[in-house]
């Protein structure tokens, strides 16, 4: 159990550093904001997928949030990185940028496995 909890919790941290804290603190520089435009995504809409970002974050790491909540929360992080691939692929084609997100959503997988890993023996 403990190898497990390890484990997941590796793997939200490491979910919680790029998709919370990272556009947290640099969502409003310049180069973020060229990267939204470069993708052809109006500046607003990076700003309302940061909001979004540090709530899934705060859903995945506060153990009190129910499990409902938590399963938005990673669905909407696997559609992000896959949305996420396929808009640098129609952009830039395909490129070690392109694949990116795929790594992160691996890493998110994990963290999913191991959340209900975690939580099959608690009814």
């Amino acid at each position: 159990m403990k190898k497990e909890k390890i484990i997941f919790w590796t793997a939200t941290i490491i979910i919680a550093l790029f998709e919370g804290l990272m556009p947290a603190l640099t969502s409003q520089t310049e180069l973020a904001k060229e990267g939204i435009r470069h993708l052809g995504y109006p500046e607003y809409f990076g700003n309302a997928l940061v909001v979004f970002k540090v709530l899934g974050v705060l859903a995945l790491v506060i153990t009190q949030v129910p499990k409902r909540i938590k399963e938005w929360a990673y669905a909407g992080f696997a559609f992000e990185f896959l949305f996420a691939t396929i808009s640098h692929g129609a952009v830039d084609g395909i490129t070690g940028q392109t694949f990116f997100p795929l790594v992160v959503f691996v890493i998110l997988a994990v963290s999913y496995f191991y959340y209900h890993k975690l939580n099959s023996n608690k009814i």
